[in-house]
């Protein structure tokens, strides 16, 4: 068994951009000569219509357990269950690359003190170590059935490692239920609870904000639970006023879906449009948001989260865009006049599964409301229970020095 706490795993390779090609991301090796193996994965994914964004993530994942086996000197072929328990056990245990930190930068791992929401910590969590095994499994299951090598996956779906190897296969009502155990090196999938924005502390995230075009951002993020990507993508000509409609292409499907937003969104909206004068590209086409600096050029992910940042250095919380649409859906989530199915609309789920945890409470939500119950039981009058029958109640009061009350008679 290798010594896998003290293997130091070279940085070595890169992604780029494949620079027209129909697989717009590729791996290199060390020496810069693509690996090949990986761009016919890729192409595999591109033909499944999968985004750019997913062939980038997956391209980086690759790239993480090729330097893994470089490190051990294993071709990708030869790789077995061993290197794909080690690689589980090194991920686990590994660190992610140091970047430059302030001296004001919380420490990693700490719960913050305003919103109890853990910064991101040294090591890799649980979501990236699933991610990172569904990738390369998905590699592997491509090369062994399309290529015929290697004959077994190194990761395989279910401990049988028989039949279709699925891990959730439809139970046959026949038969008893046995619980599935998880797959080899499958880390456990973590309890999701979104984490909402109480309304006070977003009132002051707000007034934090320095322009028209960030607290626009953040009102139309709020009121219709667009992801932060999403409402990037908006265009001029998919904004409608009069109707409180803009819209957005959607993540999953990259269709667009005309969002409903509050009147205030648009308000903020047009304030930093007349800012803009002249300065705006106009035309249906022109993206609705833009940056601060000249020239103007479209505003991008990084920089809007950047934006958000900023605003949290004065309060001190940690925040992300993304808990800004868990706020909006949990907030939709317990109005009783929208139904789960709105919500479900609203946030573009393929599955209403995915709606039903915005019904779930907050640690912080049941502890209140347990409070509350303490509360309404000490301001509750004590009653003594009725006499169990067979007791006559005039002995009970002169025993008990109670006032006589209803029972049965000995």
């Amino acid at each position: 068994m290798r010594n896998i706490g003290g293997l130091a795993v070279a940085r070595v390779g890169q992604v780029r951009e494949a620079g027209g090609s129909e697989v717009p991301w590729r791996v290199d090796d060390a020496n810069g000569v693509e690996v090949t193996a990986v761009t016919e994965f890729m192409a595999d994914l591109a033909a499944s219509d999968a985004s750019s964004a997913t062939l980038r993530s997956y391209a980086y994942e690759m790239l993480g357990w090729l330097r893994f086996l470089w490190t051990i000197g294993v071709p990708w072929d030869r790789a077995e269950r061993a290197e794909a328990r080690d690689y589980a056990l090194w991920l686990k245990q590994a660190s992610k690359p140091s970047r430059p930190r302030r001296a004001d930068t919380p420490t990693p791992g700490t719960v913050n003190a305003v919103t109890g929401k853990r910064h991101l910590g040294e090591g890799y969590a649980a979501a990236t170590r699933r991610h990172a095994r569904a990738a390369v499994r998905a590699f592997y299951e491509y090369h062994r059935t399309e290529c015929g090598r290697p004959l077994l996956n190194p990761f395989p779906a279910s401990r049988a490692g028989t039949g279709d190897e699925r891990t959730r296969a439809e139970h046959n009502p026949m038969r008893p239920w046995t619980p599935t155990r998880p797959a080899p090196y499958q880390p456990r999938a973590p309890r999701r609870i979104p984490r909402d924005i109480p309304q006070e502390l977003f009132n002051a995230l707000f007034a934090a904000l320095s322009c028209d075009r960030d607290r626009a951002l953040l009102a139309f993020w709020m009121s219709t639970a667009a992801r932060a990507s999403e409402l990037l993508t908006a265009r001029q000509g998919l904004v409608e006023p009069a109707d409180q409609l803009i819209g957005v292409v959607r993540k999953g499907s990259r269709a667009v879906q005309m969002l409903p937003a509050s009147p205030d969104a648009f308000v903020w909206l047009r304030l930093y449009h007349h800012r803009l004068g002249d300065q705006l590209p106009a035309g249906p086409d022109q993206p609705v948001w833009w940056t601060l600096r000249r020239p103007l050029r479209p505003l991008t992910y990084d920089a809007a989260r950047m934006m958000f940042t900023r605003a949290h250095q004065t309060l001190g919380s940690n925040w992300s865009l993304h808990d800004v649409r868990h706020t909006a859906l949990k907030r939709m989530a317990r109005d009783p006049h929208m139904s789960l199915t709105d919500v479900q609309w609203v946030a573009g789920h393929a599955h209403i599964t995915s709606t039903e945890i915005y019904l779930e409470p907050s640690p912080d939500e049941v502890v209140t409301h347990v409070l509350a119950h303490h509360a309404r039981q000490a301001r509750r009058p004590a009653t003594p229970p009725p006499p169990a029958p067979g007791y006559r109640p005039e002995v009970l009061a002169a025993l008990l020095g109670t006032p006589p009350g209803t029972g049965g008679t000995a």
